[in-house]
């Protein structure tokens, strides 16, 4: 399943944003995103799996440094082509979430969207010890008192939100056992304009199987749950001034 996502991140970057931008009908991730960034006296947001650009469209314009980082060259590339829409203006960096391209303390906001889950498919044995990289690398580009949200699925194509698979559950619970993050629930549910439309739009991504389902139950709107997992940083750290 690794293989999966790393083609289509690497290959069908635009499909995948011709998706994603079909979700979150009603607003509610973008309302969320804008209150926490409407709480922060300093604005430089980091976006590490930055895809396609959501969240800097989501944000353009409302933040004080905006910095995407992404590890496939594919998903910048249709980033950069996206960006210019509400005269975007951020920085994209190709990059690994491991080892952050910013000196410590840069950021006020880290958003992390729909990637660090990859780690349970990409590294099954070991992606604790993977994640705890990333998650030491964010809190090292943390500033005092910075916001981190970490996004990932509850599940597609369902009426209750729940993890799609036992190690994203793992995953999870260890993000609130271990590592002290407080998760919120979003229904971010794509609407397209037929059945029809939402079948042939996410099945490259989410298989046959919901494909079939979407087409049976003619859901021009397609459930869609999203889990939020913040976190405040100590406002005790040693803060820098730097630019990344």
């Amino acid at each position: 399943m690794g293989d999966h996502f790393r083609e289509i991140y690497s290959h069908r970057a635009a499909a995948y944003h011709r998706m994603i931008a079909m979700e979150d009908a009603d607003g509610h991730l973008a309302a969320f995103l804008r209150e926490r960034l409407d709480g922060l006296s300093r604005r430089r947001v980091l976006d590490l799996g930055g895809g396609t650009g959501r969240f800097g469209l989501l944000l353009a314009g409302q933040s004080d440094q905006f910095l995407s980082v992404d590890l496939h060259e594919g998903m910048l590339r249709q980033q950069a082509a996206v960006r210019p829409q509400p005269a975007g203006c951020w920085s994209l960096v190709q990059g690994d979430m491991r080892r952050l391209p910013v000196v410590a303390g840069w950021a006020d906001l880290i958003l992390a969207g729909w990637s660090l889950g990859h780690f349970t498919g990409w590294y099954p044995a070991t992606w604790r010890t993977e994640m705890s990289h990333v998650l030491r690398e964010i809190e090292r580009a943390a500033a005092p008192g910075a916001l981190i949200c970490i996004f990932e699925t509850m599940t597609t194509g369902a009426a209750e939100p729940a993890p799609p698979t036992p190690d994203l559950a793992a995953y999870y619970d260890w993000l609130e056992s271990d590592w002290g993050f407080s998760r919120s629930l979003l229904a971010t549910d794509y609407q397209f304009e037929s059945a029809a439309e939402a079948a042939a739009a996410t099945e490259f991504f989410f298989g046959p199987a919901l494909a079939g389902e979407i087409r049976r139950r003619r859901w021009a709107r397609l459930p869609e749950w999203t889990g939020a997992w913040t976190r405040r940083q100590p406002a005790s750290i040693t803060q820098t001034e730097e630019t990344p």
